[in-house]
């Protein structure tokens, strides 16, 4: 359910930034991102955020600790794209808790030492397929035992018809839909988690081309 062949358009200004202008607008967002807030464990240290855009779902997840009274965080946000980190860089720069870095998520991940958690929002279906997998594998290598990966992601539909309701729904059509995505099915990136060695593998949440993936490390 996404372009045949697929283009990576976020090192465009142009593109980043009209995205940021939509993002408040997405439908349903702030369920799916409420509902990964909830499985942060309370004792979280260090969190790692792939693909952070803006820094919209990390600012959230520090505000969730103070609010809930948690350990001081420490939090990487990682994106390549300029807009996106010159805007994280925007909301969360001053906070000396974040350190930004730059790194293209189709190639391996740098050394960032271990964490409690990872999360990512939106971001990888941009990825192959392959390199999906890959890159879970390398995150759960990342993370401490008793931690959590969390992926609150866009997700094809089972069927055309979906696929084009879901589009229609936020704003969108085949024909205009970003030719970034390479969706993939729940379930096959479910299996790939169980695979990798993840347990309490589950879809927590979904509406429609939205779900939150998620998985712990023992």
């Amino acid at each position: 359910m996404s372009a045949v062949n697929p283009v990576n358009l976020w090192s465009s200004r142009e593109h980043a930034e009209d995205y940021l202008r939509r993002a408040d607008s997405i439908s349903h967002r702030q369920e799916g991102e409420a509902a990964l807030l909830e499985f942060i464990p309370a004792d979280t240290r260090r969190i790692l955020d792939l693909g952070t855009g803006d820094g919209r779902l990390l600012a959230l997840v520090l505000q969730s600790s103070a609010d809930r009274s948690h350990p001081r965080l420490e939090a990487v946000a990682v994106d390549f794209s300029p807009a996106m980190l010159e805007a994280v860089r925007r909301r969360l720069g001053a906070d000396s808790r974040v350190q930004v870095v730059e790194h293209n998520l189709d190639g391996a991940l740098p050394a960032l030492g271990k964490f409690d958690a990872v999360i990512s929002s939106f971001a990888i279906h941009h990825l192959s397929d392959p390199r999906k997998r890959s890159l879970y594998g390398e995150i759960y290598g990342l993370i401490n035992a008793g931690g959590v990966f969390l992926n609150l992601e866009h997700v094809s539909s089972p069927t055309v018809r979906l696929h084009e309701e879901f589009l229609h729904g936020i704003g969108y059509t085949v024909e205009t839909e970003d030719p970034s995505n390479r969706l993939l099915d729940v379930e096959t990136q479910l299996t790939w988690l169980r695979e990798i060695g993840f347990t309490d593998v589950d879809c927590h949440w979904k509406w429609r081309e939205l779900a939150l993936l998620a998985g712990r490390r023992d």
